[in-house]
Parts: structure tokens; C-alpha cells; sequence
């Protein structure tokens, strides 16, 4: 699985809501980034221990449902299960994505979330290559 560590995020306004774009060498580099940025909308992700692990397993016929599908999925873990991440490992072969996370439950005190995210959306859903070279995955935020 590629790790995120050359991989970068960015937040770009939209509205009443949040867009989160993800950079990376590969791919699944620009998911995990996106995943981070994801977090940081909610809390800076620095604050987050990596303590526990969890799994994702998405499939999707085309990149942009892919991550559509994963944003969702670390989503519903964040608001079921009270967790928040602070790195992400993901890999991607064809339709499928596997992906760790590493993080820990809401400590509503120490955390301070910003917002809840109710959802990613089809809004600017995009994935593919910027001018440079490096593949970038983003979406709007329903928050």
C-alpha cells in the first residue's frame, strides 16, 4: 500500500460547504491525501493519535465513484463511530481500493471538532492528473 507521505491536501471554498483536494505521486497517494484533508475540515489532523486501526474496502467502476465510495465510507465511521483519523494508507487496483486508517475515538474535549460532516457529494467530484504531473482527487463536503 502507498503511504501518504509525499502526498499533500488542500481546502478550497464552496459555498456553505467544503471542498477537500488531495495531491500525490500515484493515485492512492492523492486519496490518502484527500482522506487528511477530509479530517482537517472536522480537526487538525496533528491532534489525532494513531492508535487504533481500522480497514476500508471500497469498489467502483471509475475513480471519481472510488472516491466518492471511500470519502463516505471514512464518513459514516466518523459519525457512527466516533472516530476521527489522522493517516491513511490506500491502495488501489482497477475498481478496488483498499485502505488502512489510523486514529482514535472523539475526545470531544481535547479534539474540539469544528463541524460534522454529513457527507462527500458529486459536487466537483474529479479525479486525474494536474499539469505537473501529480494525480489530485477532490470533492465538495456537505457540512
Amino acid at each position: 500500500m502507498a503511504p501518504a507521505s509525499s502526498s499533500q491536501w488542500e481546502h478550497f471554498p464552496h459555498r456553505a460547504d467544503m471542498g477537500v483536494r488531495g495531491y500525490g505521486a500515484t493515485l492512492a497517494e492523492a486519496f490518502a491525501a484527500a482522506a487528511e484533508g477530509l479530517t482537517a475540515v472536522v480537526v487538525e489532523p496533528f491532534e489525532v493519535r494513531p492508535v487504533e486501526r481500522m480497514q476500508f474496502a471500497c469498489s467502483a467502476s471509475d475513480p471519481e465513484f472510488l472516491l466518492y465510495d471511500f470519502m463516505n465510507s471514512i464518513v459514516y465511521e466518523m459519525a457512527v463511530g466516533g472516530r476521527l483519523f489522522s493517516r491513511f494508507r490506500v491502495q488501489i487496483d482497477g475498481d478496488d481500493l483498499q485502505a488502512e486508517a489510523w486514529g482514535e475515538r472523539v475526545d470531544v474535549g481535547r479534539h474540539q471538532p469544528a463541524v460534522e460532516i454529513k457527507g462527500a457529494t458529486f459536487t466537483q467530484l474529479a479525479v486525474g492528473r494536474s499539469v505537473d504531473g501529480r494525480w489530485f482527487a477532490q470533492c465538495v463536503l456537505d457540512i
